[in-house]
């Protein structure tokens, strides 16, 4: 049994010429700041789901811009991806929103949040605990 599927390394390879493609090549000043978290290549390797996040950047109004300017330059990418990687077929490129990252950085203030009222809690509880001894 193979460990890789072949469709796994296309999808790698995909994603680390995407990323660096989109920084350099892609010119349009509506694009931010873009990160290619991750490439999903369906079986047959017609197409490609490019899922991509926006640093700093989480209006839905901005987001839609960003994915705009990706879909308008996916032609273009498709060429450039043609002529770095050895495939019969590139394929089409399609970009989606990437709200994992967003929502783990909200999770992960909730948590913060939790811990620190938990530790104000415990401290409450501890000097009020001192002042029971003291009478």
């Amino acid at each position: 049994m193979r460990e890789f599927k072949r469709t796994d390394r296309v999808a790698d390879q995909l994603q680390k010429e995407l990323a660096v493609l989109i920084q350099r090549e892609v010119k349009d000043p509506r694009l931010g700041m873009v990160t290619v978290s991750g490439v999903e290549v369906s079986r047959d390797l017609g197409y490609a789901d490019v899922h991509v996040t926006l640093l700093g950047e989480d209006s839905p109004e901005r987001i839609r811009e960003n994915l705009k300017v990706l879909k308008q330059a996916a032609g273009f990418l498709r060429g450039q991806v043609a002529r770095r990687i050895k495939l019969r077929h590139v394929p089409e490129l399609r970009f989606h929103y990437d709200e994992s990252v967003v929502r783990g950085q909200r999770l992960s203030s909730l948590i913060d949040e939790a811990v620190q009222s938990d530790r104000a809690r415990h401290a409450d509880d501890a000097g009020s605990d001192d002042e029971g001894e003291r009478d």
